[in-house]
């Protein structure tokens, strides 16, 4: 059984504010270590579970946040940026599931560090008509493979998300959102026990199923209007409304590669302060 553990750090263990997650910052180096931590405590679990081999694929950011030299030895891990799948890198090399770690809200929504892709400027995303946070985006990213969900570990309002999209997973919520700036938190060595013990647990669910490829629709909404229409250059990327595109795909890959050029484009037309 071997498990891919897909590591975002908003939802890590502690993490409140832009300056816990932006690389260079005084408390992201802090926040490494207890975000490495909730990575080992879900390493840990999944092995006394049964798991036979975990690749921990970096999936923040500059995507190199995680320390390899405090990563327990029986993983591997995934670093660095310009994967084709992203957040979802080594979901095709037959897995037998997938972790969620660190996970957050989506764009639009309460929750700590609430976003979709891009910190700020989107407002909303929507898969198939249904608002979609990157949890709903990976998991039917992982459908598509037929790697089932194991765990989703991140503040309430990410775990609440989680039991649309993923039913049967574990959910470990190691923070109470108040605000997109404040939780009430539980300190590492309680999450790192509920971490794993959920992620022992969730072996018992572990097993390639069906794959369930088929047409996917994307919309994006953003927060001004310049950026829909710098994204709305894109072959196949049609404006919807005003601040609103959209885009179909003949499967969820072919969506989140897609998507990704979209976020790239209205990342690159954000100017300053004015956005």
């Amino acid at each position: 059984m071997r498990i891919l553990i897909s590591a975002d750090m908003e939802g890590a263990t502690g993490v409140t504010h832009a300056s816990d997650v932006i690389p260079g910052t005084e408390q992201w180096h802090r926040f490494r270590p207890i975000f490495t931590g909730d990575v080992n405590a879900c390493v840990a679990g999944l092995f006394d579970g049964g798991a036979t081999g975990v690749l921990v694929n970096e999936a923040h950011s500059s995507q190199r946040n995680l320390l390899l030299e405090q990563l327990d030895p029986r993983a591997r891990m995934l670093t660095g940026r310009h994967k084709p799948l992203s957040m979802m890198q080594g979901i095709e090399s037959e897995v037998d599931g997938v972790v969620l770690l660190g996970y957050h809200a989506g764009a639009g929504e309460d929750g700590v560090l609430a976003h979709t892709y891009l910190e700020n400027s989107i407002t909303g995303v929507f898969l198939d008509g249904v608002p979609a946070s990157e949890g709903r985006l990976n998991a039917a990213l992982a459908a598509e493979h037929g790697v089932p969900v194991l765990v989703v570990t991140g503040d309430d309002r990410t775990c609440a998300d989680a039991t649309e999209y993923a039913p049967t997973a574990e959910r470990v919520a190691v923070k109470e959102c108040v605000s997109r700036y404040a939780a009430i938190c539980a300190p590492p060595s309680v999450t790192a026990k509920q971490i794993a013990d959920a992620s022992k647990a969730a072996m018992a669910i572990a097993g390639r199923v069906a794959k369930s490829v088929a047409p996917h629709r994307i919309e994006v909404e953003f927060d001004a209007t310049h950026l829909a229409h710098a994204a709305a250059v894109i072959p196949t990327v049609e404006l919807v409304d005003t601040r609103r595109i959209g885009f179909d795909a003949e499967s969820m890959t072919e969506a989140m590669k897609a998507f990704k050029i979209v976020t790239a484009i209205a990342g690159g037309a954000v100017v300053e302060e004015y956005g």
